[in-house]
């Protein structure tokens, strides 16, 4: 691993509202990861620790709070050199926000249409950054994140659909997709993304698989503003990394509009898809642990 150029990255942030860090994780350390895949997926019932892919029940393509499943995951999303560039765009009080883990399977690989992840859980400041980790070499022919540069200075876009939050932006409002950049790098990279950052991901059409982990963080005094049961489910995992906690929400101007679904939802791929109305529908991580659902899935 070279030391990511801290000041560069920064600037690549505040600009683009994404920025690279290329092999930030040691080859063993992605190897280690991706054997903690393969163990939380050692189960005779893969959907009872992941979503699966639309139609086939022996493909998970989401892993709920892998922190919570395995510790490897927990180890990365403490990584000291990962901190390091977290605390250099966030600032030095960091608080872990929660993790998930995308597995596009070869030829599969559920779409992820264009939007921002502050919509999904609006804060009384937009320091939030998602720490993308590519546990595959990544392309655009295995779905490489896509992005438009500097999206995140816009304001948050309009994800809903007929009257209700569908999690992405479509119509008039989503971005000409000439201007996306695919965010290719190599297994062990890191993709920062700004909370604000409009992004989406196709379908993986290649032989290999595209992993990717995603731990999530948040400014200390960045407060959330809404308690649905998608984005409430988060806070009773969230903890302090770095720092000290703070006793004072820093409140930026603004409207954020509630992510105020049609019924409760478990990841952004049911929501998008509309799967969350039909009765049939997985509700996952989103539903309270109480129910015998969430008590076998809800973490």
């Amino acid at each position: 691993m070279s030391a990511p150029d801290t000041a560069a990255l920064v600037k690549e942030y505040r600009e683009n509202g994404f920025a690279v860090a290329e092999r930030l994780f040691e080859p063993s350390e992605v190897a280690e990861l991706n054997t903690a895949i393969t163990e939380i997926l050692a189960v005779p019932d893969i959907g009872s620790v992941a979503e699966v892919e639309p139609g086939d029940n022996g493909v998970a393509r989401r892993i709920w709070s892998p922190t919570k499943q395995h510790p490897a995951f927990e180890r990365a999303a403490a990584h000291p050199e990962l901190l390091d560039q977290v605390e250099a765009l966030i600032g030095p009080d960091i608080l872990f926000h929660y993790s998930k883990l995308h597995l596009k399977a070869p030829h599969v690989g559920s779409v992820v249409e264009w939007h921002q992840d502050f919509a999904y859980y609006p804060h009384t400041n937009t320091d939030l950054v998602t720490a993308l980790v590519y546990l595959d070499d990544t392309t655009t022919e295995n779905s490489a994140l896509q992005a438009v540069p500097g999206s995140h200075l816009r304001g948050l876009a309009d994800h809903y659909v007929d009257g209700h939050f569908r999690g992405k932006v479509t119509g008039a409002g989503a971005p000409d997709p000439a201007l996306a950049v695919p965010i290719e790098a190599p297994a062990g990279s890191v993709v920062f993304i700004h909370c604000l950052l409009l992004h989406y991901s196709s379908p993986n059409r290649s032989d290999r698989y595209r992993r990717a982990y995603l731990p999530a963080y948040r400014a200390a005094d960045a407060y959330p503003i809404h308690f649905g049961s998608h984005a409430g489910h988060n806070e009773p995992g969230v903890k302090l990394l770095r720092g000290s906690v703070s006793d004072t929400a820093r409140v930026e101007a603004g409207a954020w509009r509630l992510p105020l679904a049609e019924r409760p939802f478990g990841s952004l791929f049911q929501l998008q898809e509309g799967a969350d109305t039909t009765e049939a529908a997985t509700t996952g991580y989103a539903t309270p642990a109480n129910s015998p659902e969430g008590a076998a899935i809800g973490r």
